[in-house]
């Protein structure tokens, strides 16, 4: 256990050291909330769905979290390069217990960034329905999304080695991930094939999530989002294992 908690130590660290890296990535998730929160605003109201803001907050929130995890994976990359990677793989402790450090402090941060992003959504005009019921569901949803993509992050990132490569394949599966996800529009009366191919998104069930805990308008339910979400989870974190135990130095 000490060595999950040093590695997971060693991530928290890294990111409250880096000022910049902290105050940047917020600059995305803004840039959504205010252009698109108020910008289509008007035309969501006026097709009758409420607030466009408070619709976008919680896929704002889970995008944030969904880039901060998925992005870690290039730690790995820079600590092969440096040679990092290597002394701790030769270390007398199992692969399976650095994998979970450096995985659960790369989900520990995504999740502060996700709660930052949500308090600037509060400041924007974002009102949970249920301050009591919503707050701790929306927690275990964004801790449920960062420990599924940190997991995918770490698998990538133990499979790729080319450092200019790993963003390309990233944005990849990132950006068609985010947009699939419905966290900018409704999920109902979409074309059946986009149905079916937003329903096999891990991260709709995330974002789903997240705004049934945060609005009270689910998609699904808080049942099988849980469900769902626990099992990707569980997927990811063994393909992450798996492919973390075969890297070669």
């Amino acid at each position: 256990m000490s060595t999950i908690y040093i590695l997971w130590l060693r991530e928290l660290k890294r990111y409250s050291r880096s000022r910049v890296q902290m105050i940047a990535s917020l600059g995305q998730p803004v840039l959504y909330l205010l252009a698109l929160g108020f910008g289509f605003g008007p035309v969501f109201a006026r097709a009758g769905n409420g607030s466009y803001l408070q619709f976008m907050a919680p896929g704002v929130v889970g995008m944030s979290i969904l880039f901060m995890c998925v992005f870690s994976g290039i730690s790995i990359l820079w600590d092969r390069q440096f040679g990092f990677l290597k002394e701790t793989l030769v270390a007398p402790v199992p692969r399976m217990q650095i994998m979970l450090g450096r995985t659960l402090g790369s989900a520990t941060v995504a999740t502060f960034q996700g709660i930052l992003v949500f308090i600037i959504c509060l400041a924007a005009g974002l009102r949970p329905h249920n301050w009591m019921l919503a707050l701790p569901q929306a927690f275990v949803f964004m801790a449920m999304v960062a420990i599924t993509f940190a997991a995918l992050g770490t698998a990538f990132g133990s499979v790729i080695k080319d450092m200019q490569g790993f963003p390309i394949v990233m944005n990849f599966m990132v950006m068609p991930m985010f947009f699939l996800s419905g966290a900018l529009y409704p999920l109902s009366h979409l074309p059946s094939v986009l149905t079916v191919i937003t329903r096999l998104d891990p991260l709709t069930y995330g974002i789903d999530g997240l705004r049934g805990s945060l609005t009270g308008v689910w998609h699904f339910s808080f049942a099988l989002d849980v469900a769902v979400m626990a099992f990707i989870a569980a997927a990811f974190l063994s393909l992450g294992a798996y492919f973390f135990s075969k890297i070669q130095i």
